[in-house]
């Protein structure tokens, strides 16, 4: 058996911690346009959810799975959270909470008794880097837009911003920060382009925080842990139990559950944490550490937990076992003392982050079979709808229907697992539904 070190184990738990820490800004940004209080300025509640979701969710991988492996609320998901579930369709944000847990649980159910793998092979390899890859070009969408690269017009949808903005000169900045430092593999290049972009915004006065320069913050910059009295417990199981919101808790489960494990086997991976069939060892208790600590941040207040590929680097600097994810969890819960210094760090400062980490999900595309008209097409649908019709739950109905409707009239019912078929039936009465008022 292999040695383990305890110094290089919390090296390399340091690393993950800094590679991810963006999270601990990005994800308030992104929920604090969606959960709101009228009168009480939620980002630092936020960030403790944020950060107190992500420790729970990496300490239960380091007892559960022990793997080396980091958990935090996921990219893409806080996205379809805010903007999709409670911007554009207008669900209270105690509800959309009261989805995520439920996902958690069915998620859970899944992993316990071993459905895990029957679900998995339901759901064709091309369909799940469309959906990987739609989910990226969304978050570019969204950093763009953030930026003010990206604004709306009435005669195309689209268009290019005022390119002399703040807005768009910091992006550039970060990018220009962050990308070298990525080509030199360096583990904090996404948080260093976060710094730098929010200095310069500091030292120019730059009007990036809601429209003014920024201000010391009351209290000032180091704080007791900002508690998040008003999420916890917040969440609404009763709606989201409605039969309106079915597809909601749906696309939080499908999108996690794929995530996660594709995440999970790359890690594995290099690792040398996989069995002779290639699949991951401790499984079962690796996707239930991602299952609770998904329901356990519902209920603290944030959206969906899942493993991070960003783990990568802690591996690569040498974790090799459960130690490592421990570690990062304390890192994250120590976090929790400086929040207000988080609290600095401006939305176009996380512009960057959001166009680097989904310029880096657009790769899934490239294990798509292009030849194989029916995945090229439904793969190529489920990623470029969701951006489009700002919907990921629009983008894997494509996905699906392609999938299911050119399979059949290709006479290759053999391709079609029956719970694809079953999804179909289901997607098609939803619509219908849906157009019907």
């Amino acid at each position: 058996m292999e040695r383990v070190s305890v110094s290089a184990e919390a090296r390399a738990a340091l690393t993950t911690f800094l590679t991810m820490a963006y999270i601990l800004v990005v994800n308030p940004t992104l929920l604090g346009g969606a959960i709101q209080i009228e009168g009480v300025d939620l980002f630092g509640e936020l960030l403790a959810a944020t950060a107190l979701a992500a420790a729970a969710g990496s300490i239960l991988m380091g007892v559960l799975g022990r793997h080396p492996f980091a958990l935090a609320p996921g990219m893409g998901l806080n996205a379809y959270f805010a903007f999709e579930i409670v911007g554009a369709r207008g669900i209270p944000w105690q509800t959309a909470l009261g989805a995520v847990f439920l996902s958690g649980c069915l998620f859970l159910i899944l992993s316990v008794t071993g459905v895990r793998g029957l679900v998995a092979r339901a759901i064709p390899e091309a369909l799940q880097h469309g959906v990987v890859a739609g989910i990226g070009l969304f978050l570019l969408h969204l950093g763009l837009q953030a930026a003010g690269v990206v604004v709306d017009n009435p005669a195309t949808l689209v268009a290019l911003g005022d390119v002399t903005a703040p807005g768009v000169w910091l992006l550039l900045l970060g990018l220009a920060v962050a990308v070298p430092l990525q080509a030199r593999g360096v583990s904090w290049a996404l948080l260093a382009g976060m710094g730098v972009v929010t200095a310069v915004a500091i030292v120019t006065g730059q009007p990036v925080w809601q429209g003014a320069a920024l201000s010391a913050p009351a209290g000032g910059w180091i704080q007791a842990p900002a508690w998040p009295t008003h999420l916890i417990g917040a969440l609404d199981l009763s709606g989201a139990l409605s039969l309106g919101l079915l597809d909601v808790v749906f696309v939080f489960l499908f999108v996690d559950f794929f995530d996660t494990t594709g995440t999970l086997l790359g890690l594995a991976r290099r690792t040398g944490a996989l069995d002779e069939e290639g699949q991951l060892t401790r499984a079962r208790g690796a996707f239930s550490a991602d299952a609770i600590a998904t329901a356990f941040g519902a209920i603290v207040g944030t959206s969906t937990t899942t493993s991070y590929i960003e783990s990568a680097a802690g591996v690569e600097a040498g974790g090799r076992t459960g130690l490592t994810a421990v570690f990062v969890g304390l890192l994250f819960l120590a976090s929790l003392l400086i929040w207000p210094l988080f609290a600095a760090v401006p939305g176009a400062a996380t512009a960057p982050v959001l166009v680097l980490v989904g310029l880096s999900m657009l790769g899934s595309l490239g294990r798509v079979d292009w030849d194989d008209r029916a995945a090229a097409v439904s793969a190529g649908l489920a990623a470029i709808v969701m951006p489009l019709t700002y919907s990921i739950a629009n983008g894997i109905s494509a996905g699906i229907l392609t999938w299911v409707l050119l399979n059949l009239l290709s006479g290759r019912r053999e391709r079609v697992h029956p719970l694809m078929f079953a999804l179909a039936v289901l997607l098609v009465v939803r619509y219908a539904w849906m157009a019907g008022g």
